[in-house]
């Protein structure tokens, strides 16, 4: 049977580097603040006219290098955002004309914040079946569209700390920070191989979807159950960002991530001390270390970067990947865990050898 091993893997951030304490000069907030409820100390934003493409081309070209691959050998492409360059078409043809693929089949992936997840078992199975030998997966996010700050805050951010701010600035700046804070620009991507023999590459996924409450975690506005889809009313209200039950997205993600990571194991009569490396969407540090102790994990097997990059969406579980690699902390044969929840709510597990 053919295995999907990942044969390499790049990233790219995003060049402008947002600490906590230049936020708070555009909005009522603090380091401390921040840092107590998320774990995030510092985030990054592209310029302005780059987009999620941009960076996924970048992430995309060093996996590419890393695994030795020529664009003529990738046969499909999946590409995971929620910031797509355009409403239509997706991001993954336009990746794939970008670097040079020839025509192959590009799927879009929408589920957030576990869209690598899905991304990944989708190509698993094109593996498996013989559809696919080689193919590539990119999570990317320019989440700083999101952001409804204006022009006065952009320049404060960007240096001038004595711009002014328009009239409300400062409030409506306040009022989105619970999730203003969370988000950062960035792109993780890995080539995916076939494999016919040896241990290594992916070894089973578990993926859940249940909409029942998909408006605690969404995008009230610029969506087509309106008409027009946008207009200036959902701009003035900032229905362009995202909206969250807090408590409600922690206590579901830590239940699920927790129980999805444990139905994994067990089905492949493995526990968490037959992991080497477990890598989490970086949505929250404190999801994060709950799930953690929940599953009685040790420090030695989980790694983070949300405080550096915060939470890149579909980028984070690749970054993490690239990031681990890179560092030795993820090596040839260790076990890994990858776990994430979203929006949708979507939730999932997948088990690979490295």
């Amino acid at each position: 049977m053919m295995r999907s091993v990942i044969v390499g893997s790049g990233s790219e951030i995003a060049p402008n580097l947002v600490t906590n304490d230049m936020l708070a000069r555009i909005m009522d907030t603090s380091d401390a603040w921040i840092r107590e409820r998320t774990g995030v100390e510092t985030r990054f934003f592209v310029n302005p006219g780059t987009s999620t493409s941009d960076l996924g081309v970048l992430a995309a070209q060093k996996a590419m290098d890393a695994a030795e691959v020529a664009p003529r050998d990738i046969d499909l492409v999946a590409f995971a955002t929620m910031t797509p360059d355009h409403y239509f078409p997706g991001c993954g043809g336009i990746l794939q004309s970008r670097l040079g693929i020839p025509p192959v089949p590009c799927f879009d992936l929408r589920q957030q914040c576990t869209g690598f997840l899905y991304g990944l078992q989708l190509i698993d199975a094109h593996v498996r079946a013989g559809i696919a030998r080689t193919a590539l997966l990119v999570g990317a996010e320019v989440h700083s569209g999101f952001m409804p700050w204006r022009a006065g805050s952009w320049a404060r951010l960007s240096g001038d700390c004595e711009a002014p701010l328009a009239e409300g600035e400062w409030e409506v700046n306040t009022r989105t920070r619970h999730l203003t804070v969370l988000f950062g620009d960035a792109a993780g991507a890995v080539v995916v191989r076939a494999a016919e023999s040896g241990t290594r590459g992916v070894i089973d996924h578990v993926l859940y979807a249940d909409g029942t409450d998909a408006e605690k975690l969404c995008v009230p506005g610029v969506g087509f159950r309106h008409r027009p889809y946008v207009d200036a009313g959902q701009v003035e209200r900032c229905e362009f960002v995202p909206v969250m039950d807090g408590r409600y997205v922690f206590k579901m993600a830590t239940t699920r991530m927790a129980e999805v990571a444990e139905t994994i194991l067990a089905r492949n009569g493995l526990s968490v001390a037959d992991v080497g490396m477990v890598l989490m969407h970086q949505a929250n540090k404190r999801i994060n270390e709950f799930v953690q102790k929940m599953l009685g994990i040790p420090d030695s097997k989980v790694i983070h970067n949300i405080h550096k990059y915060g939470n890149t969406t579909a980028g984070t579980i690749p970054l993490l990947w690239d990031e681990a690699t890179r560092l030795g902390r993820i090596n040839p044969g260790d076990l890994v865990l990858m776990v994430g929840f979203g929006a949708g709510m979507t939730w999932g597990a997948t088990l690979v050898r490295a």
